[in-house]
């Protein structure tokens, strides 16, 4: 006899079955810790049932002015108050969150909330003179609120009425919106638009849910963890931190600037344990520590991606006081999906190797189902044998939905069931993962492949050197070959022989730089050097 496990008194209820969300950890926040400060800013403080009532005022003034599902809600703000609120406040509306990057231009900026249609925007006062820009080049103009940020530098008031004002036209006690289903949208994240317009990555509730259970496990925080926004929360939602703080009830702490010396204060005042950034974050402190005479006062958890951290820049952070998990992910897919997790026999390794084993992108994380380096064509996986590229794809619940009206990119980036990162990378022995380039950064020399990456690495070796970035230059005899950035640190010199002398000690002949140019690198918020337009430099000479 075959149990029936699916007849109708086993269906899901409402009892036993609700959609995934990250919703909820906010109320089980201000239930739990009401009382605990879950927001920290300067001199300002919120408790978490503060923090709670303030997010749902939000969902309540946004369903009065009209706003509620299938409408996008932008926010343009560095790392404050209501940026945090607004990660719960509009999805509980029902609205959908857009995070703006506050280092893009005007137009980059009017595309994506004309492309979104944004309802509304939320504009920072410090950024009012991009957004009069901004809302110049824009076919209809949406409800524009300021936020009257009281450690902003400078702006003026250009909306239509104030973030404050507009809380007090809400009631925390309405009603709040719950997804009907949990891979309803939550959130839209664009890329960074390096091979033409951005694409807005759409992000559910289901994914939202996981990757920030998956954060808090893999970043060992608990409730008396303290987390300092060196992340910009534009990005990826902040890996998703905003809303894992919540989970577990921990202590935000706002930071406006990363700069290193807010840093510093910030730990030693607040007893901060866990914050994120690329590893040009954690170069910048260890430099601000040197200059400063200073470390930070208590180890600090720092989960580091964005770009491949160079073994030396992990070795002098560390030095500083930071306890380094590396990590690696994409904006398709909610953020962080992998990580070098750590063996505790590698910490008897010799330095070197030690290090360079922490520079790995390593293995899926616990809520990543599926991820493989493999012939993009065929599917086949590369060998484990640290030398074969392949692609990294993707498969499971961290994917986002896809691109907002974009069939044609999110079937290309679904082909053959699986998410193609674009990102090539060699299998170890032991199945962890490491990146060597993007698909169309790697230079082919005469029919070798050079990595970008391993040059960078030894660049970033030598002690004068601040910064690098490696890209292809046109190579009349052998196709391509590699051309040096440079950021010289302050006070040093270096010439472009001496640079050349130290890369022919450490590598072989064809992966020499054919060039060296000095100069500031430009780079994305979230620390990725932006090598089309460096391309774009050596192509105009």
């Amino acid at each position: 006899m075959t149990l029936d496990l699916d007849a109708d008194f086993l269906k899901p209820r409402p009892a036993n079955h609700r959609p995934l969300t990250p919703l909820n950890f906010l109320f089980r926040a201000a239930d739990a810790f009401g009382d605990r400060t879950a927001v920290i800013h300067g001199d300002v403080r919120y408790t978490w049932s503060e923090h709670a009532e303030r997010c749902r005022r939000l969902a309540s003034a946004l369903k009065r002015a009209g706003i509620g599902p299938g409408d996008v809600v932008s926010v343009l703000a560095p790392n404050t108050p209501a940026m945090l609120e607004a990660h719960f406040g509009v999805p509980l509306s029902g609205a959908v969150l857009n995070t703006l990057n506050i280092r893009l231009d005007a137009a980059a900026l009017a595309f994506i909330v004309t492309h979104c249609e944004a309802k509304a925007l939320l504009v920072d006062r410090q950024f009012s003179a991009l957004s009069r820009d901004v809302l110049a080049k824009l076919p209809q103009r949406p409800l524009v609120i300021d936020i009257e940020d009281a450690y902003a530098e400078g702006g003026e008031l250009i909306g239509d009425t104030t973030y404050e004002a507009f809380l007090a036209t809400g009631d925390p006690d309405d009603p709040v919106h719950w997804p009907g289903d949990e891979f309803d949208a939550i959130s839209l994240n664009y890329t960074s638009g390096t091979t033409g317009n951005p694409k807005g990555a759409l992000y559910d509730h289901r994914g939202a849910y996981l990757n920030a259970l998956s954060q808090l496990l893999h970043h060992e925080m608990t409730n008396n963890s303290v987390y300092l926004w060196t992340l910009p929360l534009f990005h990826c939602n902040g890996w998703c931190f905003s809303w894992a703080v919540a989970a577990i009830g921990g202590t935000h702490v706002c930071l406006r600037k990363v700069v290193a010396e807010d840093i510093f204060g910030a730990v030693e005042k607040h007893n901060v344990s866990h914050c994120c950034g690329a590893p040009t974050v954690l170069n910048m402190v260890v430099e601000g520590g040197a200059r400063l005479g200073r470390k930070l006062a208590r180890p600090v958890a720092v989960m580091t991606a964005g770009a491949a951290p160079p073994a030396p820049v992990l070795k002098s952070s560390e030095a500083l006081g930071f306890v380094i998990r590396h990590v690696y992910g994409l904006t398709e897919q909610h953020g962080v999906i992998s990580i070098c997790d750590w063996h505790r026999e590698w910490d008897g390794l010799p330095e070197d190797e030690r290090l360079r084993m922490m520079t790995r992108q390593g293995t899926r994380t616990i809520t990543t189902d599926d991820m493989i380096v493999a012939d993009p064509a065929t599917l086949e996986p590369v060998p484990a044998d640290g030398q074969t590229m392949g692609e990294i794809l993707l498969r499971g619940n961290m994917s986002m939905k896809g691109y907002l009206k974009n069939p044609k990119a999110t079937d290309e980036a679904f082909s053959n069931g699986w998410f193609h990162s674009g990102d090539l990378a060699v299998m170890h022995d032991n199945g962890y993962v490491e990146i060597k380039d993007r698909s169309k950064d790697i230079i082919i020399s005469g029919g070798e492949n050079i990595s970008s990456i391993e040059i960078e690495e030894v660049l970033y070796k030598h002690p004068a050197v601040a910064s690098a970035a490696v890209i292809a230059m046109k190579d009349e005899k052998w196709g391509e070959g590699p051309c040096a950035f440079i950021e010289v640190k302050d006070g040093v010199s270096l010439s472009d022989e001496e640079v050349l002398d130290f890369c022919r000690e450490r590598l072989a002949r064809f992966k020499v730089p054919r060039r060296v140019i000095f100069g500031p690198i430009e780079r994305t918020a979230t620390g990725k050097v932006q090598k089309f337009k460096l391309r774009a430099l050596l192509e105009n000479g």
